[in-house]
């Protein structure tokens, strides 16, 4: 039997996964990290931390799988996305925490450039709006903020990498500084029509070509893991960044399929095709992937910053629940939200609002409120601005989405999707594997290494598991649709910027 491994390294856990040919899982193993929060609005992780915790993660799956792991073909990797590590290349050390991809304190950063008129030209470029969500200001950042690091970037000392290549670099020993078109995509110093780095961003921000890594296909066979790990010799062949690697595991391969992940944050891909498409909504323009025959299909986007997070917050900041696992059941305790709207912009508004300064808001409070209501509009918040993401995006594909394929860990809520049919008024599609991230890296590792033949050999993979069909009337989703736009105004603005 054939296997992939498959090493997910999201914003709250690193997972190893080892899939069969037929996008079965043998076997997984999780674990999560620290979460630190310096100041309000800012979030980091520790990158040695992250490197060990999945380095553990491959050697508890290889032990779980034994005489399957003999098998393994390939290793794909899939990441969280724009989380920003700057390392010193002569001791391989980080020279500052991760910036995580939630992480605000650059917003006045991104005031200037745009009040400097750079906005047009970033987008035109990147396909991206400014916006502290990137890497970009947050390498100049750490340029401008530790001390010496200009200085040695200056030199050549210093390496700049999303998640994805220090994982490379950490497995194979420090010989691998790449990254693929998916997460360079996503840095906004990267040129997706020319599809290299870009020396007028680049000077815009900072940031010293000779920090950048070599950009590389999402599908190909990039080296073998060191010899000094777990899964020694295992040709490394897929990179891809979370969201783009789970449109892949969800079969979006032909332009106006679209998935969501429901995660720590939602985030709407829809397959544009070969050609780059611009958004007038709110939307952001990205690479979908560059596939084993060197063909690139882009997508259009709308990041939300706090989906699954929400539940987190309730579980860890409110103590309503003790796991997160609970949230569905206290929510279905009560027969809706009792007129309660939570908007929970704790980091600000993604797409379509973009509004860095908004915060985190609880509106229609009454004395009848309980904490199963707040639970419940904090599950509907979720559908909500997956919804307003979704009307964005049509407006810009002047087709309308015909199904929506759900994948990540809340996807398994059905109270959630239930929800979130209603609001779309179109069919929610669970497929049976909700791993769809992990499985995305399979994918491509796979197509590199010649596991599959094709696009239309893991087509036939792909099996639905549950369909939501609206229930909700379409009035009663546009009354509700509204009270959710009319809360979110309120939240807006609530920080003031800097100075």
């Amino acid at each position: 039997m054939t296997h992939i491994l498959a090493l997910d390294q999201g914003t709250t856990s690193c997972r190893a996964i080892i899939f069969d040919k037929e996008a079965n899982q043998v076997a997984v193993a999780q674990r999560e990290f620290k979460q630190i929060y310096p100041k309000p609005g800012w979030v980091e992780h520790d990158p040695t931390e992250i490197w060990t915790t999945q380095a553990s993660v491959v050697t508890e799956v290889l032990g779980m799988a034994h005489e399957r792991s003999r098998n393994i073909e390939a290793l794909g990797i899939t990441n969280q996305r724009e989380t920003t590590v700057v390392w010193d290349r002569k001791s391989g050390q980080p020279i500052y925490n991760a910036i995580v991809w939630q992480d605000r304190r650059t917003s006045g950063i991104c005031d200037r450039l745009k009040a400097d008129g750079r906005e047009q030209m970033v987008r035109e470029k990147t396909g991206l709006v400014i916006d502290a969500y990137f890497s970009g200001t947050k390498v100049k950042w750490i340029l401008d903020n530790v001390d010496g690091a200009r200085e040695k970037a200056e030199k050549g000392e210093l390496a700049f990498g999303t998640i994805d290549s220090w994982l490379m670099y950490k497995l194979s020993s420090r010989n691998l500084h790449i990254t693929d078109v998916t997460n360079a995509s996503r840095t906004m110093m990267f040129n997706i029509k020319t599809m290299d780095w870009d020396d007028e961003l680049l000077e815009m921000l900072g940031v010293p070509r000779s920090m950048m890594p070599e950009v590389r296909a999402s599908s190909e066979v990039y080296g073998e893991v060191s010899s000094s790990l777990a899964a020694e010799g295992i040709p490394m062949a897929g990179i891809a960044g979370d969201q783009q690697a789970a449109t892949f595991g969800q079969m979006c391969t032909e332009p106006g399929l679209a998935k969501n992940t429901y995660g720590t944050g939602c985030f709407l891909l829809m397959n544009t095709g070969e050609k780059p498409q611009d958004s007038k909504s709110g939307m952001l323009t990205t690479v979908g992937w560059k596939d084993h025959k060197g063909v690139t299909n882009y997508a259009l986007e709308g990041a939300v910053f706090i989906g699954g997070a929400i539940v987190q917050w309730l579980r860890d900041g409110l103590g309503f629940v003790d796991s997160s696992s609970e949230i569905e059941a206290l929510a279905g305790s009560v027969p809706d939200s009792g007129g309660v709207v939570l908007v929970p912009a704790l980091v600000g508004l993604g797409a379509p609002h973009w509004d860095q300064y908004a915060r985190g808001a609880i509106v229609g409070l009454t004395r009848g409120v309980t904490r199963a209501h707040i639970a419940r509009a904090a599950l509907e918040s979720i559908a909500f601005e997956v919804a307003d993401v979704a009307r964005a995006m049509q407006q810009d594909a002047g087709d309308s989405i015909k199904e929506l394929r759900a994948d990540g860990g809340a996807a398994a809520n059905d109270l959630l999707l239930q929800f979130q049919a209603d609001i779309l008024q179109m069919p929610v599609v669970r497929p049976t594997c909700i791993e769809t991230t992990a499985l995305g890296a399979a994918y491509l590792a796979g197509l590199a290494t010649g596991v599959y033949s094709g696009y239309e050999e893991i087509n036939q993979l792909w099996k639905a598991d549950k369909t939501f069909e609206p229930k909700m009337s379409e009035a009663d989703a546009k009354s509700r649709t509204e009270r959710w736009l009319d809360a979110v105004e309120r939240s807006k603005a609530w920080e003031k910027p800097e100075g």
